[in-house]
């Protein structure tokens, strides 16, 4: 049964007297704020709006209203399979999904696993979500995973790959590329981004890669810094080759050289820290510090909740954990004491928020609640919970007090899709029946003992660990050496 829609009945809705987190360049904090909203925009910020009749209001008193979240790296359509991979290792993730079992997944799944895991995004606050589509082996495939994004209330930006062939030449294939410009209108709400990694090959076969998104008009989002799989040739060869922009989204960046930070804030590109991946992963270990260092702009995401948590409040706690436990041993090691933490709150909230806007290109679209921009907001309110009061600190409260259970309200492009904490407009018990469908499917194809045994899967003796993409022979020995480097 699908969720009646909120019926507003497409009036102009005021929140009212809420305490507003703007996320605005001054990062303004309006106590006691309304927030008016025409169509699809904030047509005024203020205190007491004169409104007209007719307007839906909503009672905002004792909650924080605050940009919609915005993360910058999620693997949807592994969604599916919720919690499946709690215990992996970056290793036995590449064994499962790239050598083993990924290419067993039909459209019809990977329409499930967007479904879902764009409801799980709404559901938790997060308005605009990057679906690092790495699992798209036909067009069939890719058609699928778009489509679900546009039966979904979210912005989303769609970033295609495939981890079963050479980027170099799915993303040459004349029915990509078709795919691409007939789906690609530049839309607001469904962005395109080209999703592939490069190995560091001294011969560069990505250099087609990066030629077809530039000819597609398209900005490139890569897994770098990732031990065992892109290192500090791949940006090298990124950057000598002239294929490192300010559009450029560097995920994980996790264990990579000074030389390779400098090239990325030389070039203006951005970071997409997922630290809860990056702590238990082996990615390396969570660089906002080195970022921070060399003043490279971050966003937050989520990576895959096949593992961890599907929500932005774990992502910034997480962070805000990471970074300060490193600066802490790094001062005990030479005997000191932080007295005052680098990375506050504050900056968490805006990663999760304004940064993740201007990773996107999406910075005049969204982000913070600014006359003009479109709205996209979050309700953070909860009179049946102690988790709401006292609000002493706001920043503070969104990154380490709340959860999906306080998100009252979420509004996407001026469109209220939950409401008193409540879903409205979705179909949960056709995505549950899609998602049992799925898992039904691949526990059967499987069988019962290899699905037991993917919980923790043996790796194959015959596995080179230092590159787990299956369309290339290339190896390095990069990570048979210990470097004392930073």
């Amino acid at each position: 049964m699908t969720a009646a829609p909120l019926p507003t009945d497409g009036r102009p809705t005021v929140f009212r007297d809420a305490l507003v987190l703007t996320m605005n360049d001054r990062h303004e904090v309006l106590r006691h704020g309304d927030v008016l909203v025409i169509d699809d925009t904030i047509a005024e910020i203020g205190t007491a709006l004169t409104v007209t009749d007719g307007t839906f209001e909503i009672d905002a008193a004792g909650g924080i209203l605050m940009p919609g979240m915005i993360d910058t790296h999620r693997h949807m359509w592994q969604t599916a399979m919720r919690g499946y991979g709690a215990d992996w290792t970056l290793t036995q993730y590449f064994v499962w999904y790239y050598l083993e079992h990924g290419a067993s997944f039909r459209p019809q799944d990977i329409y499930a696993g967007n479904a879902l895991s764009a409801l799980d995004a709404i559901d938790a606050g997060v308005t605009t979500t990057v679906d690092w589509s790495h699992g798209l082996r036909t067009i069939e495939h890719a058609e699928a995973a778009l489509q679900s994004l546009r039966d979904s209330a979210g912005r989303f930006v769609f970033a295609p790959g495939n981890i079963f062939g050479a980027p170099w030449e799915w993303s040459a294939n004349p029915d990509f590329q078709a795919f691409i410009r007939r789906n690609d209108t530049g839309s607001d709400l469904l962005r395109f981004q080209l999703a592939f990694d490069v190995t560091g090959d001294p011969t560069f076969p990505e250099r087609g890669a990066f030629e077809a998104a530039r000819e597609l008009g398209l900005p490139v989002t890569t897994h770098a810094g990732v031990w065992g799989a892109t290192n500090d040739d791949g940006i090298r060869l990124m950057y000598e080759n002239g294929f490192m922009t300010p559009e450029t989204v560097y995920v994980h960046a996790a264990t990579l050289s000074d030389d390779s930070y400098q090239r990325i804030a030389a070039t203006g590109g951005s970071v997409s820290l997922s630290t809860e991946s990056e702590q238990s992963c082996g990615q390396g270990y969570p660089p906002s510090w080195a970022l921070r260092e060399h003043g490279i702009p971050m966003s937050l995401s989520v990576d895959t909740s096949v593992w961890f948590s599907s929500d932005l409040f774990t992502a910034m706690r997480s962070t805000l954990g990471a970074d300060r436990s490193w600066e802490h041993v790094q001062a005990h090691e030479k005997g000191e004491t932080v007295t005052h933490s680098h990375l506050r709150a504050e900056h968490v909230v805006d990663w999760a928020t304004r940064g993740g806007a201007k990773a996107l290109g999406l910075d005049a679209v969204t982000g913070s609640i600014e006359k003009g921009k479109k709205a996209d907001l979050v309700l953070l309110k909860n009179d049946g919970s102690p988790s709401m009061f006292p609000i002493t600190n706001p920043y503070g409260h969104v990154a380490l007090q709340v959860g999906r259970a306080d998100v009252h309200t979420v509004m996407v492009d001026g469109r209220i899709a939950k409401y008193d904490g409540s879903l409205v407009g979705h179909d949960l018990a056709g995505i549950r029946s899609a998602v049992e469908d799925t898992v039904d499917y691949l526990q059967e194809t499987l069988g019962g003992d290899v699905w037991d045994a993917g919980m923790n899967p043996e790796i194959p003796e015959t596995k080179v660990l230092d590159n787990p993409y299956m369309y290339t022979e290339f190896r390095s020995a990069a990570t048979h050496t210990a470097t004392t480097d930073a």
